[in-house]
């Protein structure tokens, strides 16, 4: 049903720049006969004059609208807020997310189409193949993230229940159901997951939850304790210092590397690293790392390529790490 015609005519420009977004893009134009003819479609009269003026006001607003000089000149929407490349990296972003359910996946999807005119939106839709990823099942994690959002924001504690898988595929609740209580600093997305990184003042360290698991968030009146926290708190700096976020106490680690790993050094320690030649064999980094299983099968992972060097007790540890695994052999 259509608005009274006036209405309508004061809306004229806003459904140019509607049509031109939606329906055009360099290899999808529209001539001003295509716009006169949409635009009657929607019970608005317009003069040829009227569309020109119009297409150039859009323009001086900030619109790209490009026109390929023809007989009859043909307009489409040229740069975009998003262009279709940077779209794709969201979208595959959105895929690969474990935390993000499969019904959120594709709602989120659909909005990112949006972004974007009907014709790229559908190579969008061509590439998206979410139905056999592992995802998480629950919905309630967007409300967790929005009240973990909140809490963080206004420094505020919070309670919340904690979960496990049994055997039987159900969740099970840890600590009988009772409400583990933190004060949270970040939230991180690592290793395929979404974390809260919280502080406790009964470890005098931080600790992490992974918010899939998390259930019945309440943000608690209680303001966030600190106290024995280093100030300057860096997510980034943080994160680095974990495998598969496991909490514990960071040890500087000596580690010795074969030259063909440098890559994976990189990519896991980040450009900033410092990397000593050792000799033309191999190199040294020094860092920070928390100690867990998941950063011996990192090790591991590298075969007879990689030694770790200090601190001794650390590769004794890490021998008797692998006897265990070898004495199941």
């Amino acid at each position: 049903m259509h608005m009274a015609k006036s209405e309508n005519q004061k809306l004229k420009m806003l459904y140019i720049q509607k049509m031109l977004l939606e329906c055009t893009d360099e290899n999808h134009t529209l001539t001003v006969s295509d716009i006169i003819e949409r635009l009657a479609e929607l019970g608005i009269n317009a003069e040829r004059k009227s569309i020109y003026d119009d297409i150039k006001d859009l323009q001086a607003f900030g619109m790209d609208i490009l026109c390929i000089r023809s007989r009859s000149n043909k307009y489409f929407c040229g740069a975009r807020d998003f262009e279709l490349p940077e779209l794709k990296l969201l979208v595959d972003a959105v895929v690969a997310s474990k935390f993000i359910t499969k019904k959120k996946s594709m709602e989120l999807i659909k909005k990112l189409e949006q972004l974007t005119g009907r014709y790229q939106g559908k190579e969008l839709q061509r590439q998206v193949q979410v139905q056999n990823r592992i995802k998480n099942m629950h919905e309630t994690i967007y409300y967790a993230v929005d009240k973990l959002h909140q809490a963080i924001a206004n420094k505020k504690q919070v309670a919340f229940n904690y979960w496990e898988w049994n055997l039987e595929k159900r969740e099970k609740v840890r600590k009988n159901g009772d409400k583990y209580i933190t004060s949270p600093c970040a939230l991180c997305w690592n290793n395929d997951n979404y974390y809260l990184v919280a502080y406790s003042t009964k470890y005098n360290d931080f600790v992490h939850y992974r918010v899939d698991k998390m259930a019945d968030v309440r943000i608690l009146e209680i303001g966030c304790d600190f106290k024995g926290m280093k100030k300057n708190f860096d997510i980034n700096t943080h994160t680095n210092k974990y495998f598969g976020m496991y909490s514990g106490k960071a040890e500087k680690v000596v580690i010795y590397f074969d030259n063909s790993l440098a890559g994976a050094v990189i990519d896991r320690f980040g450009k900033e690293v410092v990397i000593k030649k050792n000799d033309s064999i191999g190199f040294t980094i020094e860092v920070d790392i928390v100690i867990s299983p998941v950063f011996f099968a990192w090790l591991v992972g590298f075969g007879d390529k990689v030694q770790i060097l200090a601190p001794v007790s650390l590769g004794k540890e890490f021998k008797d790490y692998l006897k265990n695994i070898s004495k199941l052999y």
